[in-house]
This record gives structure tokens, C-alpha cells and sequence, in this order.
């Protein structure tokens, strides 16, 4: 209590006025021989807040009127001194400290509340504090019983011999049967006894097997230094052997050398090396094959990533990792750098050369794309002679369709892996076709010499074999010797057709009259569009046998005032697949195999029949043949036309081919079919 509160009660205490409870607190009337204190909180005890309550509220009524009072006096005129004034201010000032008293009262019954409440409180928490360490010591309890529980003693760990074979090998002094079969704790003690001892016996033998390894070791590290000393030697004796071994064909070191960097190759070239190696040894001398790339490169790729480095290595790293924050790539850049990554080439690669017996080779250079798992090829023909002087054989032996097509419709132009689909939406690549220049032809064959197989339906699985390999290698290559053969042959019978001569070799010249009028005038290459843009060419076009991967070509045959067009599509794959020939004739008219039934036949003669024009095989002589029999039918159909009486003169296209019949049935047909040896032409 303050020194305020106090003079104030002991003013209260002092004065003579005073409510009811004040007075009885003084204890007016009784004269004590000592003064006694006035203790509100002994008080407070006694009294009832309610009553107090009502008490506050009748003083506050009293005090309210006691001033409206004095106001209506002081209104009335009354004066300041007055009677009635001091008695009504008097009564107020009695009535205010009243309330004064209720106002501390109500403060200490405030403060006894908050004080009870603290003290409830410190019980509660003492409570829950006695609670929490009866919690904490009941979990430690089932913690220690937990453990306890799981306790595995370290016998458990060892792999005892069983019961039946503990009782037969077990000497009696450690078995000790009339103990143990009937105590498991005695039986379980007996076996790690025996245990025990089988481990000292085992200990000894290791002992002895190391002293004999070692004195085995000391002999190979002697017969080491022997044969390292003999190293020089062999080397020597090696580059003696050169040129023996250039001589004999026998280069032993070059294939030594080959076989350590082979070991770097990925699967798929390693199982296309190894095959490749076993065909030409076995099936072909004249098939080279080569490993060319960076070594140290593949070996890198081959090594785990280092676990620590040096801190030279992080203030490195550290530093590039500041510059690469201040500049932002950006986003067509990282695009750009994910679709490098996605398209990287092993380092390594293989070449294999294909010599033919004129001298030409085919290089073949297989690539390994390490992230789409798919093997790519890209191909160079080098010839011994010239081959520039056709114009219109220029794209036959071009890279990048020397190989189109080698099986059918395998294009090499998508990738064969259906994965690659979902990696190239990752990174923005719309087609593969677009990056074939750069990385090669993903041949499907490519994928089969590699050893891998992609599924074609759900059924398939992908897999990686020599199998594989070796059932399609023979067959392959021997595809490509005879698409480089052909290729040749076409070259070579291209420069003559540009010069109007039609070769012809001599097992086909018993195909043919002896005497020919028609002559080829005009030989040339055509585009794609300008092929599809004649108008005697659209049935080809709409039945799908033209092509983009195909070659077009352009013949013009002529006899005098009639002039012959024959429009070629020329597949990758001739001669396996014919020649396409679509007519039209310029003579008196326009004429196409769509209108003129003749001409229609004279299309049958070079599309159809063709193995009467296939030659000797492999058939390179095909397409000149088909020539040669359009001019061949031009004659026929010229010199069988019949002519107009009231014209006077020698006839255009006098007759000099011998015909059983000129004309046959209601459409008028000609007989194209020549008859050897007779010489005669009939109709088929």
C-alpha cells in the first residue's frame, strides 16, 4: 500500500463523520485504552460484492441528486455560504468518499482474483510438469523393453552347421550329447564351440595358403622381370616385321592396335566391328574396316566421374558459376545448346571400305549417337576413273542417295527409334531429316549391322546382339557392292545416252532387229515437280509410283517428222525394281498412253515384259535395253501406220520390218513382240 493510501485512511480514521460501516470500524461509543487500526482487506473478508454493488450504485443516485439540488439552489439564487448549500456539499463529499472506498475495494478484489488465478495456475503447471516427466519415463521405459525385445546376440549373425551334422563331425568332449539335446542354451553353447574350433582350424590353413601365395607371387613377380625384359626385343623384332607383314597381307600390329582402341567403341559399333572383321576375314578380303576418332575422348566418356577436387577446381567453378549468373542465357540458347547435347556423336567411329573389282570403293562411315541410341551412316564413292562427263549421272553417285532405299522404302530419313519422338518434343526438333546432312543416314539396316532392333509393334522389344548382326551382314553387304555396281553401270551407259548412242552389250543383241531407224536424240535428268507436272504422267503419280526418293529422267526418241517422249522413273533399288516408262508421241497429233491404245502396248513392252530385256545378271543392261525396245516399237508403230493413197510420193516410213499381221482386233493393235532368230514381229 502506498503512503497515499495510508494518510488517506488514517484521515478517514480521524474524522468524526463517516458512513455507518466506518463508524463501527472505529468502534464509536466504546472507549478503548488503545488506538486501534482501521485494515480494509480485513474488511474485505466481510463484505459482499454484491451489496457493494448496490451501495455503488445508491451513492451515485444520492451524489447525482444531491447536485442536481444544489444546482436548482444555486439557480434559485441562493448564495454561496449558504446553509443548505454547505449541508447538500457536505452529504456529496460523504457520498464521494464512499465511492472512493468501493473503488479501492474493488482494486483488492481484483488483485486477490488475479493472485488466486496465478497461484492456480503455478499448481496446474507443477502438475503437468510432474506429468511430462511421468510421460518421458514411461517412453524411456518402452524404449529400454523395445530394445530389449530386439536384442540379437552376435551368434545369431553366424551361420552354424545344423544339428544332425553339429552331433556327427563334433568330437564328444564339446558335443556332450547327454547335455545338449536336452538344454538348447548347453546345445547352442556346444555349436559355437565347435564353431570356434573349425574357425581356428581354418585360420591355419589361411596362414598356410598365404605363405604359399606368397612364394607364388615372388616366382610371377621373377617371370614379370623376365618378360619385361624381354619387351624391347619383341619390339625391335615387331618393326623388323614391317614390311614382311606389308608384304604377306598379315598386319599384326595395325590389328593389335585396333583391338585396344576397339575396346572404347560403344556396343553397337563394337558388335558392327567385330562382325565386320569376322565377314571380311572369312567371306571378303577385299572389306576393310577401320576405327577413326579421338581416343582420349572415348576414354574419358568411359571414366565415373571423380567424387572429389582440388579447391583450385571450386574457385574455378565458383567463378564460372558467378559469370554464368550475371549472364542469363537465353532461352533459344539453352534450346539450342539441349538440342547439341541431345544429337552428340561418340567420339569414336567406324569406316569400312568396300572394294570392287574395277577398282571403285564405297566408304562407308558409321557414327553412334550416344543420347537416341541409334547408329547413322554416311557414304563417298571413290572411283578410278572420271566420272564427270555425264551430266545427267551427276545425283547417282551422291551421298546422300547412293544408299536410299537399299531395303525397301527404308529412307533413312526418320529415325527408327520411337523414343526419339518424346526426346525431340523436349528439346524443339520437329523432324530428323532436317540434321541428316551433318549426322548420317539412320538407316534401319544401319541399326541391324549395330546389333540393335527397335519395336515395331508391342510385342517386339529392343535388344542388342551379334546375332543380329551377322544374320543381316552377309546380305547387306552385298546390297551395297551391287548398288555401287549399278550405280556405276548407269554412269557409265548415262554418258552414252547423252551422246545419243545406246549401248548395247552382246548377250542382248539377239534381242533386237539388226536394223533400227528410230534413234534416241535427247537424254536428261528432270525434276521432281516437273515429272508430276506432265500431263501423261498423272496416273503414274496418283497410283503412288512416283516417289520423291526416286530419279527422273527425260528420253526423246526420233523418226523423222514423229518425235517420242518417254518420261523414266528410276528407282534406288534397279534393277531390282523396272524402269517406268510413260509415253507420248508428237505425229499428227498429240497421242499418250491414256488415248492411243498402241502406245499404251508400246508402254506394256518396257514396263512389262521385262525379263525378256533383263540381260545376263545382275541386269545392269536393263534400262538401255528398254530403250533401244522403244525404239525399237516406234518403228513398228510408224511403219504399220496406214498411209494416206491420195498423197503421191515414197512413203514416210517405209516398211522395213517383216509383220505376220500389221493390225489385230477392234482396237488395232501392232505387233511389237520381235521373234528371234526368224527376225519377224507378231503380236503377243
Amino acid at each position: 500500500m502506498s503512503d497515499a493510501q495510508k494518510k488517506r485512511k488514517s484521515k478517514v480514521v480521524r474524522s468524526e463523520g463517516g458512513t455507518p460501516d466506518m463508524k463501527r470500524c472505529r468502534g464509536e461509543g466504546d472507549q478503548p485504552d488503545f488506538p486501534r487500526v482501521y485494515n480494509e482487506e480485513v474488511e474485505l473478508d466481510s463484505r459482499d460484492s454484491k451489496k457493494d454493488y448496490d451501495q455503488y450504485k445508491a451513492s451515485c443516485e444520492n451524489l447525482a441528486t444531491l447536485m442536481s439540488e444544489i444546482q436548482d439552489l444555486k439557480a434559485n439564487g441562493a448564495k454561496e455560504g449558504c446553509v443548505e448549500v454547505e449541508q447538500k456539499r457536505m452529504q456529496s463529499c460523504i457520498h464521494f468518499m464512499n465511492l472512493k472506498k468501493l473503488n479501492r475495494l474493488a482494486h483488492m478484489r481484483l488483485k486477490r482474483g488475479r493472485d488466486q488465478t496465478h497461484e492456480a495456475k503455478q499448481k496446474v503447471d507443477v502438475l503437468h510438469l510432474q506429468l511430462q516427466n511421468l510421460l518421458y519415463e514411461v517412453l524411456h521405459l518402452q524404449k529400454e523393453i523395445s530394445k530389449c525385445l530386439e536384442f540379437k546376440s552376435k551368434h545369431e549373425e553366424i551361420d552354424l552347421v545344423s544339428e544332425e551334422e553339429f552331433y556327427q563331425e563334433a568330437p564328444p568332449e564339446i558335443s556332450r550329447p547327454h547335455l545338449t539335446k536336452d538344454d538348447s542354451h548347453q546345445l547352442t553353447l556346444a555349436r559355437l564351440d565347435w564353431e570356434l574350433e573349425q574357425r581356428k582350424r581354418l585360420a591355419e590353413k589361411y596362414k598356410e595358403s598365404q605363405a604359399t601365395k606368397e612364394k607364388i607371387q615372388k616366382s610371377i613377380e621373377v617371370k614379370k622381370e623376365h618378360l619385361t625384359s624381354l619387351q624391347p626385343g619383341l619390339t625391335a623384332i615387331m618393326q623388323a616385321s614391317l614390311p614382311v607383314q606389308q608384304y604377306l597381307s598379315m598386319p599384326f600390329e595395325q590389328t593389335q592396335k585396333q583391338t585396344e582402341v576397339a575396346r572404347h567403341l560403344p556396343p553397337p559399333l563394337y558388335v558392327l566391328f567385330v562382325q565386320a572383321n569376322a565377314y571380311g576375314q572369312a567371306c571378303d578380303k577385299n572389306l576393310i574396316v577401320s576405327i577413326i576418332g579421338d581416343v582420349d575422348e572415348a576414354k574419358a566418356l568411359s571414366k565415373p566421374p571423380e567424387d572429389s577436387q582440388d579447391d583450385e577446381s571450386d574457385s574455378d567453378a565458383e567463378e564460372e558459376q558467378e559469370k554464368t549468373k550475371r549472364r542469363r542465357p537465353t532461352t533459344g540458347g539453352q534450346m539450342d545448346d539441349k538440342r547439341r547435347e541431345m544429337l552428340k556423336r561418340h567420339p569414336l567411329s567406324l569406316c569400312i571400305d568396300l572394294k570392287c573389282k574395277d577398282g571403285t570403293i564405297l566408304h562407308l562411315y558409321f557414327y553412334y549417337l550416344m543420347n537416341l541410341n541409334i547408329m547413322t551412316v554416311k557414304a563417298k564413292v571413290s572411283t578410278s576413273t572420271d566420272l564427270s562427263t555425264a551430266v545427267s549421272a551427276g545425283d547417282l553417285l551422291k551421298a546422300d542417295i547412293v544408299l536410299s532405299c537399299l531395303y525397301a522404302n527404308d529412307h533413312g530419313r526418320e529415325t527408327p527409334n520411337p523414343a526419339n519422338r518424346y526426346q525431340f518434343d523436349k528439346v524443339g526438333i520437329l523432324t530428323f531429316a532436317d540434321y541428316v546432312e551433318d549426322l548420317g543416314h539412320p538407316y534401319v539396316w544401319v541399326q541391324g549391322l549395330g546389333g540393335l532392333r527397335f519395336p515395331s509393334d508391342i510385342t517386339e522389344d529392343m535388344s542388342v546382339g551379334s546375332s543380329l548382326s551377322a544374320s543381316q551382314m552377309e546380305s547387306t553387304m552385298k546390297l551395297l557392292r551391287g548398288r555401287v555396281q549399278s550405280r556405276l553401270a548407269l554412269h557409265k551407259q548415262f554418258a552414252s545416252l547423252e551422246h545419243s548412242i545406246i549401248p548395247v552389250s552382246s548377250e542382248c543383241q539377239h534381242l533386237f532387229p539388226a536394223k533400227i531407224m528410230s534413234r534416241l536424240a535427247r537424254w536428261t535428268t528432270i525434276a521432281h515437280v516437273e515429272y508430276k507436272d506432265l500431263p501423261y504422267t498423272r496416273h503414274v503419280t496418283d497410283a503412288g509410283l512416283a516417289k520423291e526418293t526416286d530419279l527422273y529422267f527425260m528420253g526423246v526418241v526420233e523418226r523423222g517428222t514423229a518425235r517420242l517422249q518417254a518420261a523414266v522413273v528410276l528407282s534406288p533399288r534397279y534393277p531390282d525394281i523396272t524402269p517406268l516408262f510413260s509415253l507420248s508421241l508428237s505425229w499428227k497429233g498429240e497421242r499418250s498412253g491414256r488415248t492411243d491404245d498402241n502406245l499404251r502396248a508400246m508402254e506394256s513392252e518396257v514396263n512389262v515384259f521385262k525379263n525378256e530385256l533383263q540381260g545376263p545378271r545382275p541386269g545392269h543392261q536393263l534400262l538401255t535395253n528398254q530403250i533401244l525396245r522403244l525404239c525399237v516399237c516406234l518403228d513398228v508403230y510408224l511403219e504399220t501406220e496406214g498411209q494416206d493413197d491420195s498423197v503421191e510420193g515414197p512413203r514416210e516410213f517405209p516398211r522395213e520390218k517383216m509383220c505376220l499381221r500389221t493390225v489385230r482386233g477392234p482396237t488395232r493393235l501392232k505387233p511389237f513382240k520381235f521373234n528371234h532368230p526368224q527376225g519377224f514381229f507378231s503380236h503377243r
